[in-house]
């Protein structure tokens, strides 16, 4: 291995191999992880703007005291037709938001039946076009 300098970092591979990783204090900018198994794995107090994570499973994942500001979240579910993981009887666990901040936020195209919203402060909030507040005060007024 080449010494590395302050402007080239020195290259660590790992592969083909099982390893457990204890990193601290540690500046890993760049670095790259596929077909990598990082079951029960732990990030804790970091920073990792830019994370790109494709071709997943995050099954069981908790993120917490994250911002998310600016994050992109798209093609979410069980892998599609032609995926070699695909399985036409699968289905998606559902998913839980809680104490989440996601206000000026948008959902698109996305498949909400059967979600459950309680205890959320919806000014604002439109569906299809549609005020949400004005829709339930209208709901609420006939008694329904």
């Amino acid at each position: 291995m080449e010494n590395s300098t302050a402007n080239s970092p020195e290259v660590i591979v790992i592969k083909e191999t099982q390893k457990v990783l204890d990193v601290k204090c540690a500046l890993l900018n760049g670095s790259s992880f596929e077909q990598t198994m990082m079951n029960n794995a732990s990030f804790k107090d970091v920073c990792i703007t830019g994370l790109k994570i494709e071709d997943a499973n995050l099954s069981d994942l908790e993120i917490k005291y994250a911002q998310l500001g600016g994050a992109y979240i798209h093609d979410i579910g069980m892998p599609p037709e032609g995926h070699p993981a695909y399985d036409p009887a699968a289905k998606q666990r559902p998913l839980k938001f809680e104490n989440c901040d996601l206000q000026g936020s948008s959902i698109t195209d996305c498949n909400l039946s059967g979600v459950d919203i309680t205890d959320c402060d919806l000014n604002g909030m439109k569906i299809n076009g549609i005020d949400v507040d004005e829709l339930l005060r209208a709901y609420q007024k006939q008694g329904i």
